[in-house]
């Protein structure tokens, strides 16, 4: 069972959001907060599998909660999926950084809402090839004096094309295709990389493939 935890300041988002969630026989809204503090209070407590938080929240903002709740050690299990009004909200970018795992349009289609929890709780990165491009373009922009400082010595080289794919917004079965390799296999790589640098979130490989210039921006698929 997939718990999840919606954070929305606006009542009839939050109703919505649950009466299709709830409807899935994988899936139980464990809660619901309507501010950034109460939406850290809740994960503390509940710690659900999935987050779907809002950016624009008062006593606390959406960017400020996922900081707050993807450092807690606790809650390690637990993915955030960004809810926005526009698709390149101003703090994406940001909240990406921080290690949430991608974001949504309020406006998706009830399946499209549906799969993406699914995607995230299996520990996908929600960032199609389009959006990821812009977005961390701005991230790379923005953090091109830690390019340097980024890690890779302990990573193979096969590991650094698997890396560069993820930074490029493909997941593992893109990757298989493209490497000629398994979608396991893969997987395999991904979860290793994670390991050896230290990373939580595939979103944040994203970020580092970005960082340590694996990844340019501007780049085509």
């Amino acid at each position: 069972m997939i718990r999840i935890l919606l954070a929305d300041d606006q009542t009839l988002i939050r109703a919505g959001f649950r009466a299709l969630l709830d409807t899935e026989p994988d899936m139980e809204v464990v809660a619901e907060a309507g501010t950034g503090r109460d939406a850290v209070r809740l994960a503390t407590r509940d710690k659900p599998d999935v987050i779907l938080m809002d950016i624009r929240m008062p006593d606390g903002d959406g960017l400020a909660a996922t900081r707050a709740i993807l450092s807690d050690a606790n809650l390690a299990g637990t993915r955030i999926i960004i809810l926005t009004t526009f698709e390149l909200d101003e703090y994406i970018a940001e909240a990406v950084r921080a290690g949430a795992a991608g974001f949504l349009v309020k406006d998706t289609e009830p399946a499209e809402l549906i799969r993406a929890v699914r995607v995230v709780h299996d520990g996908d990165a929600l960032l199609s090839p389009s959006v990821t491009r812009r977005i961390m373009a701005q991230l790379a922009s923005q953090s091109r004096a830690a390019a340097k400082a980024v890690p890779l010595e302990q990573v193979t080289d096969r590991e650094r094309e698997v890396l560069a794919l993820v930074g490029e917004g493909l997941n593992n079965a893109e990757i298989a295709e493209r490497l000629f390799i398994t979608p396991l296999t893969a997987k395999t790589h991904v979860s290793r990389i994670m390991t050896k640098l230290m990373i939580r979130d595939r979103s944040q490989l994203v970020v580092l493939a970005y960082e340590s210039g694996l990844v340019k921006p501007g780049w085509s698929s």
